[in-house]
């Protein structure tokens, strides 16, 4: 029979040892196709990120190039009203102007700007002449209109620094204020509009990556598509993954710092979220499975334990009824004696199968006088060539909560498991020892040892080591301690050829 037992034993670790390899499989097939699929998404993400950073690093040069074009405008400009104010002074400081020759030469200059306003005013800001301000006079007519379009004019031009002094008498000054081209005007304009569109393009890029940008001069937030709290450390966490693109738009230098976007932020974390996922998942399929599995196998174990209790309980009452009889008709004494011990022997089986069936009860005793009690009646019916040795390090009662019959049914299980391992001949010793909340019963014997890998097996139903066995004396022993009087048994120490110590821990109170 064990050899059956111990196949269906090997057998169900094969299927488990299977059905793992499988769920890994799966899960590694699952995880390989998902990481594909999830890093050619990333990869596009990046790609789309990238192309947008290029299109900025473009964007941002031509705002540069637009800014350095007028800048250059304006400089050439500066240069040709110098050339004018030059010219303006020598007319205003020659006397004699009809026989000089440098008066028509001057006059040329003036006469050759055609296109940048220039306002001459006296200290007092009378207008004495005007140039070029056709287009600024719109709707104005008659001189007194125009003469106010040009004093406006030339007080925001001379506020931003545009306007020079000529002396044209000693102590009186002209004021010569201009603006500029209607050209570099119009070229400021759209480097303005540029910049403004920059930094539009960068607060409405909201599904794409986040972006801020930063004017490094006054060391503040321009522009950016989140939220700007914390900007200051979510920017230097940045600039340690991707380097700022630095600009120049001709009011300071600008640095762009950017990140990945979220969704590819999202999508380097969605393998870890993956594997937790279906580990839990496994992991409440495993506990539901296995919670079924142990309610089914308690069903079974008590079904059957109450049927063996119930079969047995009709021919015991007859039996009992027959010793009886025989005492009556003055038999031989002995054999009624023997016949008696056999049928209290069976009647407290009834017991032991009728408690494991049903929530046994259970009381405070001295768990050193149950063991003794009960190995008392074993020492008789064990191998006279096994020494039995029961002994207790603590002094005094040692009172556990527990039923006296189920723990003999336990020593008796482990003691004849015992003398087996020894094939009848050896020593085994009982050892029981307090501490503070638990206490120890060791069965140390000096058989044949169990191997590491089934030291946990053994106490499986249907796994035995003997050619004659069931496998459900250890399965048993564990279904009382643990199930019955929340205490734990296991394998405490096994050497192959030397023996094995089974020890036995039992809550005290």
């Amino acid at each position: 029979m064990s050899n059956a037992a111990n196949g269906l034993h090997i057998n169900k670790q094969r299927w488990k040892i299977f059905l793992a390899l499988m769920i890994l499989f799966v899960i590694a097939a699952s995880l390989i196709l998902s990481n594909n699929f999830l890093s050619k998404l990333g990869d596009r993400e990046q790609s789309k990120a990238t192309q947008w950073v290029e299109a900025i690093k473009k964007k941002g040069a031509l705002v540069e190039l637009s800014n350095d074009i007028f800048t250059e405008l304006k400089k050439k400009e500066r240069q040709k009203i110098n050339l004018v104010v030059a010219a303006q002074k020598v007319l205003l400081q020659k006397s004699d102007l009809s026989k000089n020759q440098d008066v028509e030469f001057s006059l040329s200059i003036i006469q050759a700007n055609t296109d940048i306003p220039v306002v001459l005013l006296t200290e007092g800001n009378d207008i004495m002449q005007h140039r070029n301000m056709e287009a600024m006079f719109g709707d104005a007519k008659g001189i007194d209109e125009k003469d106010s379009v040009c004093i406006e004019k030339a007080k925001s031009w001379k506020a931003a620094g545009q306007f020079q002094l000529i002396e044209y008498l000693d102590g009186e000054y002209l004021q010569f204020i201009f603006g500029n081209s209607f050209e570099l005007e119009r070229l400021q304009d759209e480097s303005e509009r540029l910049i403004a569109s920059f930094n539009e393009e960068i607060k409405d890029n909201t599904g794409l990556i986040p972006v801020m940008l930063w004017d490094v001069e006054s060391d503040s937030l321009e522009a950016t598509n989140i939220s700007s709290e914390k900007s200051r450390e979510i920017r230097a966490q940045w600039a340690q993954i991707n380097p700022p693109l630095t600009f120049d738009f001709g009011t300071g230098q600008k640095q762009l710092y950017f990140s990945e976007s979220q969704e590819l932020y999202y999508l380097k974390w969605l393998p870890t979220f993956q594997v937790l996922i279906l580990g839990l998942l496994i992991f409440i399929g495993y506990f539901i499975f296995s919670t079924y599995r142990k309610a089914e196998q308690k069903r079974v174990w008590a079904g059957m334990a109450k049927e063996t209790a119930h079969q047995l309980g009709t021919p015991l009452s007859s039996l009992m009824g027959w010793q009886a009889h025989l005492e009556n008709l003055k038999v031989d004494p002995m054999i009624t004696r023997e016949m008696k011990k056999d049928l209290v022997r069976l009647e407290k089986i009834t017991d032991r199968f009728s408690k494991i069936g049903s929530e046994a009860k259970l009381e405070e005793k001295d768990i050193f006088a149950t063991i003794e009690n009960n190995l008392a009646y074993l020492k008789v019916r064990l191998s006279n060539k096994v020494e039995l040795i029961f002994d207790s390090k603590s002094a005094g009662k040692i009172d556990v909560y527990h039923n006296a019959s189920l723990i003999d049914w336990v020593v008796e299980n482990l003691c004849k498991n015992a003398v087996d391992a020894m094939q009848g001949v050896g020593k085994l010793e009982i050892i029981l020892s307090a501490e503070k909340s638990n206490v120890i019963i060791d069965f140390k014997d000096t058989g044949k040892g169990i191997a590491s890998t089934n030291q946990k097996a053994v106490f499986e139903p249907g796994f035995s080591t003997k050619k004659r066995g069931w496998g459900l004396g250890l399965a048993l022993v564990k279904r009382i301690i643990e199930e019955h009087h929340n205490g734990k048994v296991f394998v405490a120490e096994s050497k192959l050829g030397q023996g094995t110590t089974f020890r036995i821990t039992l809550p005290v109170g």
